[in-house]
């Protein structure tokens, strides 16, 4: 006679208090991300995925989040996002679905003089929350070039410049490109960062940099100009962060506009 294995995780839990989300982290799963040059670009994510527990149950089903993933293999993107959180929901019986897709993605640049061609990585994630109503963002990190106005304004040769970090979220209707987002934080900074320069391309950027003076506080200010002009995103949020060449600390500045759309804890 087969023998019924327990289902340790359905029963019934007398502490009578609910979990906000309970899941898996730090899944490792190959992902299809939607390329504005090339259509798509294959990548490996890291996937967070949680749903809200109720009072009455012990534990929920860790395998299904898998499973769900397994579904759709190869087809994760922020389109059908909507699509695999309310699978979660439903799948879990769940008030509650939230997910959260981290990866690096590789763009193509050409160096601004000889045009030599390296791939640029920039980190992404897509998360999302699905209640009775859906909350999607797009996030990406984008390094840059600073360089200081306060120091090129007193020094009488040349001025201190260092490497900055721009992590930016946004809320949209419909779709954006992570291309678009890139590109209006790139040129919001002193100067663009690539992964492949020519001794004529150093010469080009340092002076564009040395012409184009930037504090974080600038940084910031024009990545928000500038992903206003993108009609779609609806809110943004905006961090700066320069890893200070002379000074033992970073400069920072942060802003948030437009509509806040967070539905989810």
């Amino acid at each position: 006679m087969k023998k019924v294995l327990r289902d340790v995780q359905s029963e019934p839990d007398f502490r009578r208090i609910g979990i906000d989300k309970v899941g898996v982290k730090d899944v490792r799963y190959p992902i299809v991300v939607l390329d504005k040059k090339n259509r798509f670009q294959h990548t490996i994510a890291s996937i967070n995925m949680y749903v809200d527990l109720p009072h009455q149950f012990k534990g929920t089903h860790m395998s299904r989040f898998v499973e769900i993933l397994n579904e759709h293999r190869g087809e994760i993107t922020v389109k059908n996002f909507p699509d695999i959180l309310a699978k979660m929901k439903k799948r879990f019986n769940a008030s509650t679905a939230h997910l959260e897709v981290e990866f690096p993605y590789f763009v193509e640049k050409a160096a601004p003089v000889s045009k030599s061609k390296g791939l640029m990585e920039y980190r992404c994630k897509y998360s999302g929350s699905l209640s009775d109503k859906k909350d999607i963002m797009i996030e990406v990190i984008v390094p840059v070039l600073t360089l200081c106005p306060c120091s090129k304004e007193i020094s009488e040769r040349g001025a201190h410049n260092q490497r900055g970090v721009v992590k930016v979220a946004v809320r949209f209707e419909g779709f954006v490109w992570i291309e678009d987002i890139i590109a209006r934080v790139e040129r919001s900074a002193s100067s663009p960062l690539y992964s492949l320069l020519k001794r004529v391309d150093e010469k080009y950027v340092t002076e564009q940099a040395y012409d184009n003076p930037m504090f974080v506080e600038d940084v910031v200010r024009e990545v928000a100009i500038n992903l206003g002009k993108i009609k779609k995103v609806k809110w943004f949020r905006v961090e700066a962060e320069n890893m200070e060449s002379i000074h033992n600390h970073s400069a920072y500045a942060f802003l948030e506009r437009g509509e806040h759309a967070a539905v989810c804890p």
